[in-house]
């Protein structure tokens, strides 16, 4: 009998549906060919920014599709994350929020440089110096790497029903 009263009275959490494709999201932000052909620095920081260079893909995508609601699921769901691993790093709960307060600027700056660059018709190359590698010049060929991947994601996202992205497909 208690398994049908956890079914009657049991709430989901909205954000859950979004989970596959946060998953998907990370993973792709870990991929090592990043951080060894693209020379992103395998650092927190660098891997902070590659997450949020696919992840700003991907809400530019939801934003397309009108999907405004899984849009700020995903970004909640961004916002647990990064408050998780900041305290499993050790940051103590006093400044927790000031530094998830940090991250979420970070992802609007960084969503309205991408937005621009593939969107607007301003150089990905310079978003990417700024964001990825935070001004420091990496070889030519590692920005040419992460510039004409990050292209080919965004150009099969532009093609991604939302279904397919909710299952985890990001192109």
């Amino acid at each position: 009998m208690p398994k049908l009263f956890q079914r009657l009275f049991a709430r989901t959490d909205p954000k859950d549906a979004m989970q596959p494709l946060y998953q998907a999201v990370v993973r792709e932000g870990r991929a090592p060919h990043w951080y060894m052909e693209g020379q992103v620095p395998d650092t927190m920081d660098g891997r902070f920014d590659m997450i949020v260079a696919i992840l700003a893909q991907v809400l530019m995508r939801l934003e397309a599709l009108g999907a405004a609601q899984e849009s700020v699921w995903l970004t909640e769901l961004f916002v647990d994350d990064m408050d998780g691993q900041l305290r499993q790093e050790g940051v103590g709960d006093v400044v927790v929020g000031k530094h998830v307060g940090r991250m979420v600027s970070a992802l609007g700056g960084r969503l309205s440089a991408y937005k621009a660059a593939l969107l607007g018709g301003a150089e990905l190359r310079d978003a990417l110096a700024r964001n990825l590698y935070r001004g420091a010049t990496p070889a030519g060929d590692a920005v040419t790497h992460v510039e004409s991947r990050l292209r080919s994601r965004w150009v099969g996202l532009s093609t991604l029903p939302l279904d397919a992205l909710m299952a985890g497909d990001i192109g």
